[in-house]
């Protein structure tokens, strides 16, 4: 199986967030719950960067940055952004703007990491991105009212976009000189200390039920959610992405708004749409395309 598909496996995880997170929300903050999500995975994490410490000794300064950037913005402050874009600004130019991520990941994939784009790559590009509109819009056109673009909401959303695209490309960057084993449990690790520090400065009361069936499934759901869309899920899109460049990978991620609309069915009772579907059908099209380009074409590891 071509490595991509372990990046569109890895990133369809994350569509199954939601059935996990949503008794935690009636509870806990979006920040709180990162930080438990993290505390857990330390205590998985911490025993394989013990056992590869080795592969820390030659760490160089620019090295640090692209795994601060993975973990602090990448695991934390993204996922902070994102949150507070929905909660303060237009809901549509949110989730659009968020398509912006390919694009600022090939960009710097580009320039950073020197990757030679394939033939008709554009057009793969635009595919996609007409695909995901599809899962998110449909066929209407939305209404972002006068000034959307330069609301709160969409300014943290464009930051957002920012990170996690950029977060692709420094995790492609370290894979060239760290297992993917040691930059998952990298990226963990280091955005607890930023992460305690957020919460503590948030605020925020932390509220746990009194009914020890809601006790039961409130944890349940927290390592479920850690284990799964978390730990999982980085552990195959990081393996993939060891051989797979940052360019491809970013559009196989959009594996995620699919996993979104199938879970969304099936869970919530909302029926797939025929433009759901023709977007499905796109954005599958398109990892089809990637994967036999990868698979006729040269090796695309690092040197």
């Amino acid at each position: 199986m071509p490595e991509i598909w372990l990046v569109v496996i890895g990133a369809a995880l994350w569509g199954v967030d939601p059935l996990f997170r949503v008794l935690l929300l009636k509870y806990l903050t979006s920040t709180q719950i990162v930080l438990l999500e993290h505390i857990i995975l330390f205590f998985f994490a911490a025993p394989v960067l013990i056992k590869r410490r080795h592969e820390l000794w030659n760490v160089r300064l620019l090295q640090v940055g692209a795994l601060l950037f993975l973990s602090w913005g990448g695991s934390a402050i993204a996922t902070i952004l994102f949150t507070q874009g929905l909660a303060t600004g237009d809901l549509n130019a949110v989730l659009l703007l968020q398509k912006l991520q390919p694009l600022i990941a090939i960009i710097m994939a580009r320039y950073l990491l020197k990757e030679r784009l394939p033939q008709y790559f554009g057009v793969l590009i635009a595919l996609a991105l007409v695909g995901t509109y599809l899962l998110t819009f449909g066929w209407s056109v939305p209404d972002f009212g006068a000034g959307a673009f330069v609301q709160v909401g969409s300014l943290l959303s464009v930051g957002a976009a920012i990170l996690w695209g950029g977060s692709t490309v420094m995790g492609r960057y370290m894979l060239g000189s760290m297992s993917y084993e040691t930059v998952t449990s990298l990226r963990f690790i280091l955005a607890l200390p930023l992460l305690l520090v957020i919460t503590a400065s948030g605020g925020g009361s932390w509220i746990f039920p009194t009914n020890g069936g809601e006790q039961a499934l409130m944890a349940l759901n927290m390592i479920l959610q850690a284990l799964l869309p978390g730990l999982l899920s980085l552990l195959l899109y990081y393996k993939g992405l060891s051989v797979v460049k940052a360019s491809y990978a970013t559009l196989a991620e959009l594996s995620f708004p699919m996993v979104g609309v199938i879970i969304n069915w099936i869970a919530f009772n909302q029926m797939i749409t025929t433009a759901q579907l023709t977007g499905f059908v796109l954005i599958w099209a398109t990892l089809y395309m990637i994967s036999k380009q990868q698979s006729d074409g040269p090796s695309a590891r690092l040197n």
